[in-house]
């Protein structure tokens, strides 16, 4: 269990965030373009500061931790953590930016419900146990 523990705790985070797009409508995978040129630089950067302080021995990874698949001097990991914590950061900020027109939609949603019920007619009421009505 130990090796896919890092593995676990990314898929997770995706697990977590996937609703933001399939329900919440953050278009960020829709647009696959885009999210490629938002991850590129983020995944160049932290990678090559990686390297670098692996190198100089101011970070390392656990073997305990990690599944021992290197690639290009890091862990497997490592490589999927640069793309998914942007990315579950990139849906939450598509999320929150459309807000108000989330919630102007919910708001559009739960009005038309009440129109709805309001329009419908009123049941008839029963009479009471023990009434003399229909006696």
């Amino acid at each position: 269990m130990d090796p896919l523990r890092y593995l676990l705790i990314l898929a997770a985070c995706v697990a977590v965030t996937l609703p933001l797009e399939l329900i919440l409508g953050a278009r960020v995978y829709r647009q696959p373009r885009r999210l490629l040129l938002a991850l590129a630089p983020v995944v160049a950067v932290f990678a090559l500061w990686d390297l670098i302080a692996v190198a100089r021995g101011h970070w390392w990874f656990s073997e305990r931790y990690t599944t021992g698949v290197i690639l290009a001097g890091l862990p497997l990991e490592e490589w999927l953590f640069f793309l998914v914590v942007p990315l579950c950061a990139l849906l939450t900020f598509e999320v929150l930016g459309r807000g108000p027109q989330l919630l102007r939609r919910a708001r559009e949603a739960r009005s038309t419900r009440h129109r709805a019920t309001d329009a419908e007619p009123a049941q008839p009421q029963l009479p009471a146990a023990g009434s003399s009505r229909g006696r």
